[in-house]
């Protein structure tokens, strides 16, 4: 499995500092009882219900403790496992193993979590014509591993960063003088940076939304925190004309009620901040 160019100088640096930081001067329990020389097989065993995540990632970590390990993959990304499933089998150095054990269990067990909280996202709302996004609620440095998992759950990545699209938040909003502004400073700043990014305005009562249909300039309507009522409402005077958002403390339970409003887009900052991990063990046979 190869990813993009940017993904994989990610995941270099992200194992080499991942490494580094769980045995800064090596796994000293392994280098004092087991021969350098030990070889071992391991199977990554599967404890919980969930989607898998990572596999790729644990091969990556492995071959870079031995690059003369043997990994037998039983198990791609994104599949559906159960307990006792076998995702992969290692063979390698004991020593190295040991070494790289926790760092690739920790990264698996973080992002099948939040595939599998993605996937279960997803099945509520499948038959509606709406999009669950994820955030910038993510773990510092972990954004590309989290937002991938994110995709392979069957969610969406919003933006990456605050570079590639502007999103007018309330502190935005209250720092310009108000939403009008804001809005006309950002289409100014676009035209002179010869920038075309997408515009997303965050709006937290209907006088704020009609305040954004008279300047336009936008590509998407974030309603903040509206009552169902109100975002239906919301939605309906839009009509159209931008794309819209429902955002705010959407969860598992309210989903699809938000969904059925007609938003287009609905953004969860709990598919990161609030996975739980599955529960997943290396083991030497």
């Amino acid at each position: 499995m190869t990813f993009e160019p940017r993904f994989e100088q990610q995941l270099t640096s992200f194992i080499e500092q991942a490494l580094l930081e769980d045995a800064p001067q090596g796994d000293k329990t392994s280098l004092a009882c087991i021969p350098t020389d030990a070889q071992c097989t391991a199977n990554l065993l599967v404890k919980d219900a969930g989607i898998l995540v990572g596999v790729e990632i644990a091969h990556r970590i492995l071959m870079h403790v031995d690059p003369k390990a043997v990994f037998t993959k039983f198990i791609e990304d994104g599949t559906h496992v159960s307990f006792g499933d076998v995702a992969f089998q290692v063979s390698c150095n004991t020593q190295a193993l040991l070494r790289a054990e926790r760092v690739a269990l920790n990264v698996m067990q973080r992002l099948s979590g939040i595939a599998t909280l993605a996937h279960e996202f997803v099945f509520e709302i499948e038959d509606l014509p709406v999009k669950i996004l994820d955030t910038r609620k993510t773990t510092p440095l972990l954004r590309f591993l989290e937002k991938y998992a994110v995709r392979t759950g069957g969610c969406h990545n919003y933006r990456e960063s605050l570079s590639d699209w502007f999103m007018i938040k309330d502190n935005h909003i209250k720092a310009c003088g108000g939403v009008r502004n804001a809005i006309l400073k950002v289409a100014d700043y676009q035209k002179e940076n010869g920038l075309t990014l997408g515009v997303t305005v965050e709006v937290k009562n209907l006088v704020e939304l009609h305040q954004v249909l008279e300047v336009g300039n936008v590509t998407r309507i974030m309603f903040d925190n509206f009552e169902l009522p109100l975002l239906a409402e919301a939605v309906a005077t839009v009509n159209n004309r931008f794309e819209t958002e429902a955002s705010g403390g959407v969860n598992i339970h309210s989903v699809r009620r938000v969904a059925l409003s007609g938003v287009d887009f609905i953004s969860v900052g709990a598919l990161t901040h609030s996975a739980t991990s599955l529960d997943l063990s290396l083991k030497i046979k």
